[in-house]
């Protein structure tokens, strides 16, 4: 199948009739793979119409995963220092 690129008022189209007339006879008539009409699903969902289709999607996804990262390094530190206060309060507690 040769690749074919949509444009954003293909796209919404596209998902439009899916959630309308079904995706599997709306995807075999545009000759489009399921994952993509999934991926596409998604990418609305998260960034809404107005920047569906734009190169938004990806940024957003990879300062997401930045965020997260940071997030969980700074859990670790949080529980790190928990733990040091807790040992410090039982050592003052025996003395």
């Amino acid at each position: 199948m040769e690749k074919r690129k949509f444009t954003k008022t293909e796209k919404l189209n596209v998902l439009k009739e899916a959630s309308e007339q079904g995706v599997t006879m709306t995807l075999e008539k545009y000759g489009i793979y399921p994952a993509t009409y999934y991926n596409w699903k998604k990418e609305l969902k998260s960034v809404g119409e107005k920047d569906f289709g734009e190169k938004v999607f990806k940024e957003k996804t990879k300062e997401l995963k930045r965020l997260e990262d940071e997030n969980r390094k700074l859990k670790e530190l949080v529980a790190e220092k928990e733990l040091e206060i807790r040992m410090l309060m039982d050592v003052k507690k025996k003395s």
